[in-house]
């Protein structure tokens, strides 16, 4: 399978307080959510929503075009102007490099920090985590299985590669761990007091662990 990139947002300044509306507005959607699937572009970022439900919940064979275009309230012929055949939405799904790229777009000594206020941004200004449609790919042996291969090499071997010192690859995979956790309790609690804390206050409480890992 040949993977296509989708497109990404850009993530700029901190944000701590931003409206009710950039909320994310359920676990489904925040979780195969990431950079470039909000709700606008023409249709694009909606298809990618409904495709990545789709293909974490059931087996590659069982997903169709046409499923994926009502569920996202598009025209299935809409859904092969933007990413051709069933197989090349699929590749867009599960890859990872855009998100990597956003994630990890500053120098080590600050990553952490980076890192947690950017999934704050993607959550709520997409509406999606860039990471956490992984977690739902797991116990699964067809094709979604391609996903986790893909987290691994362009996530979490990525992360190994740009690190310092000793044991590289356990604290990439320990990083990976927690943001992942981190974007399940934004989720799980989006109501609570985790939903209403501002990006900065987030990051204080939380980029602290990630960066022990990161520059120990």
């Amino acid at each position: 399978m040949t993977a296509r990139a989708e497109a990404a947002g850009t993530v700029g300044e901190e944000e701590d307080e931003p409206s009710a509306a950039a909320l994310e507005s359920g676990p489904p959607d925040t979780a195969t959510g990431g950079p470039g699937a909000g709700v606008g572009a023409g249709g694009r970022g909606a298809i990618l929503l409904a495709a990545r439900r789709a293909f974490i919940r059931r087996p590659y064979a069982e997903v169709t075009m046409r499923g994926i275009a009502a569920d996202a309230g598009v025209s299935p012929s809409l859904i092969v102007k933007h990413f051709g055949t069933k197989e090349e939405l699929f590749n867009t799904v599960a890859d990872f490099t855009l998100a990597a790229d956003v994630l990890f777009a500053a120098p080590l000594e600050q990553l952490g920090r980076h890192l947690v206020l950017t999934v704050v941004r993607i959550r709520r200004e997409d509406q999606g985590d860039p990471l956490l449609r992984v977690v739902f790919a797991l116990g699964n042996q067809d094709e979604r299985s391609l996903m986790r291969e893909r987290f691994r090499e362009q996530v979490t071997m990525r992360l190994t590669r740009m690190l310092k010192g000793r044991e590289r690859e356990l604290r990439a995979e320990l990083v990976a761990g927690q943001l992942l956790g981190f974007g399940a309790a934004l989720s799980i609690h989006r109501g609570g007091a985790a939903g209403r804390a501002g990006a900065g206050h987030l990051a204080d409480l939380y980029a602290p662990g990630l960066q022990r890992l990161i520059t120990p």
